[in-house]
């Protein structure tokens, strides 16, 4: 895959153990505070990494770049589409529209972003991530942002009948302290967080951190900064022809998770729908054929 198809990060890790012992030591200062870190001067950015100019340009030239202005315009790209609101993502799909009918360009778009996911996506960070959620022993939350709340109410509605100790967040963060309040060391944090980074996360990801929580992180391929802090982060394709992000490819990681997490336990699991379905059945919530 082309440096123009992954973020400026993608590449630095992917390069990251044929760099020199400089080079990695620039490479961790960019990535420290992604990617505003790169996009000042040569200098500046060798002078913060406390190596030489001529360190930074040959590290860019070994990520594929032709030169360090490539780089940068690379980062500055991500920026703004990390950035854009609805109307300048509607704007943009607008202009390059093909004149082909809307479901066509939605599949057409929703259908890369599966394929680009799922070629990235590694299959040892999915089982293990799946391993977390399985453990019982283990209390999950689920937290989600303005929008992504409904992904993680989702997520949410299906683990609590799969397994026991789940707790649903409010994408309120004046009720968090709260749950935090009741995490142990060990326990499972599930973050939404795409584009328009939502401040209120990283500082409940680093309060989390700190208490010994795991953290796993649904994001988009420019990554939300609680990656740093997260023991699992899938990134995910979410561009299509309109103002909002699409959620099909990350609702399709989620429900994969969910079949994967069902399916190691899942005598217990049976047994809980059997009760559940015993209770909806008492509480006469869905209605009977005539």
């Amino acid at each position: 895959m082309s440096n123009s198809s992954r973020t400026v990060s993608d590449v630095i890790h992917a390069h990251f153990g044929g760099l020199t012992r400089a080079e990695r030591q620039l490479a961790e200062s960019l990535l420290d505070n992604y990617p505003v870190s790169g996009l000042g001067s040569m200098t500046t950015v060798a002078e913060n990494a406390r190596v030489s100019t001529p360190t930074v340009a040959r590290m860019v030239q070994k990520l594929g770049y032709k030169g360090y202005p490539e780089f940068q315009a690379h980062l500055h790209q991500e920026l703004e589409a990390t950035i854009s609101n609805p109307i300048a993502k509607h704007d943009r799909w607008a202009a390059n529209a093909p004149g082909t009918h809307i479901l066509n360009r939605f599949a057409e778009a929703v259908m890369s972003n599966m394929r680009q996911t799922l070629s990235e996506l590694d299959t040892v960070t999915f089982d293990d991530a799946a391993g977390l959620l399985s453990d019982r022993k283990r209390s999950l939350y689920f937290v989600g942002g303005r929008i992504t709340g409904a992904l993680a109410e989702y997520f949410f509605t299906h683990m609590q009948v799969i397994r026991p100790k789940t707790t649903l967040m409010s994408s309120n963060s004046s009720s968090w302290p709260q749950h935090v309040l009741n995490m142990s060391a060990g326990d499972v944090l599930v973050i939404f967080d795409i584009r328009r980074y939502e401040a209120d996360m990283v500082t409940l990801a680093e309060v989390a951190s700190r208490a010994g929580i795991e953290i796993i992180l649904f994001t988009d391929q420019w990554t939300s900064p609680v990656a740093k802090l997260a023991r699992h982060a899938f990134k995910v394709q979410i561009e299509a022809p309109s103002a909002w992000d699409s959620s099909v490819v990350t609702l399709f990681v989620v429900e994969a998770l969910i079949e994967a997490v069902q399916n190691t336990a899942w005598d217990e699991t049976r047994e809980r729908m059997n009760t559940l379905e015993g209770l909806f059945e008492q509480a006469r919530l869905f209605r009977k054929p005539r």
